[in-house]
């Protein structure tokens, strides 16, 4: 490895202040994208603040009709917890297909967000459920978040406090995934709420992003058979030893049929 200072702030104040007096900070959250990028010698921050020892950044709290998940809660606490099995059992079956154990309880819904990598599985669910992003200055909507391949709205000192995510009358998510990693090759995922269809997308191109066309059909006619007249844009999509891009192209239809009619009680 190579000199680095650590910095272990017990609060979102400190941690904002040590990024702002660092050289070339990185917030570290779960560490299982970072830790490997530095070992790597594919990134070299002068400053490394771990979240870890903030306890106001954890903790999953529901309020009416919309659940706060903290950032700094795990995949394997927000698969695990009774409240987002109650509201959006969706996605609490996503946070426990992340990875394996090891992975799910490491790794945090705040760390995958703000990392938006473009196989990650939460930022579909963020779309998907219009979800609102609370940060250390404001609050970001989901369709403002992610930017770029690994990119997001988020300034350099600006770090995830909560997702707030709004109670869904349908929703599921079906991802055709890496056998190892169990990264999305492609990921859908369809929500029912009161705004009504929204459709997220992962793995398919460089950024997750909303399935405009399929949310266009299914507003129209929910159902799976909905999807199959829907054009999918061949040239956006992504194309590597894993799958092409017309092979990507056609799972993004497969996947959102699949999660269509998971929404309905059925399945294809």
């Amino acid at each position: 490895m190579y000199d680095f200072s650590y910095h272990n702030p017990d609060s979102v104040a400190d941690a904002v202040s040590a990024m702002n007096k660092a050289e070339d900070g990185k917030f570290v959250a779960g560490g299982q994208t970072m830790l490997p990028t530095m070992k790597h010698r594919l990134a070299s921050p002068s400053d490394i603040i771990v979240l870890g020892g903030i306890t106001e950044l954890s903790g999953i709290t529901v309020d009416g009709d919309s659940i706060s998940i903290g950032a700094m809660t795990t995949h394997a606490e927000v698969a695990a917890s009774s409240d987002v099995q109650a509201m959006i059992p969706a996605l609490a079956a996503l946070a426990g297909n992340i990875g394996d154990p090891a992975v799910r309880n490491c790794g945090t819904i705040g760390g995958s967000v703000a990392n938006n990598d473009p196989a990650a599985d939460y930022p579909a669910a963020v779309i998907a459920l219009g979800a609102r992003v609370k940060t250390s200055k404001r609050e970001i909507s989901a369709d403002d978040f992610f930017t770029g391949m690994f990119e997001t709205a988020l300034d350099d000192d600006e770090l995830i406090t909560a997702i707030v995510f709004p109670k869904a009358t349908a929703a599921a998510y079906m991802k055709f995934e890496n056998p190892a990693s169990r990264y999305a090759i492609v990921g859908v995922f369809v929500a029912r709420t009161e705004d009504g269809v929204r459709v997220g997308i992962t793995g398919a191109t460089h950024c997750a992003h909303r399935g405009m066309r399929l949310e266009a059909e299914l507003r129209s006619k929910f159902s799976s058979d909905a999807c199959d007249d829907v054009e999918i844009p061949v040239e956006k999509m992504n194309a590597d030893i894993h799958a092409s891009a017309e092979y990507r192209a056609h799972l993004v239809k497969v996947m959102a049929k699949r999660a269509v009619a998971a929404c309905l009680g059925s399945s294809d």
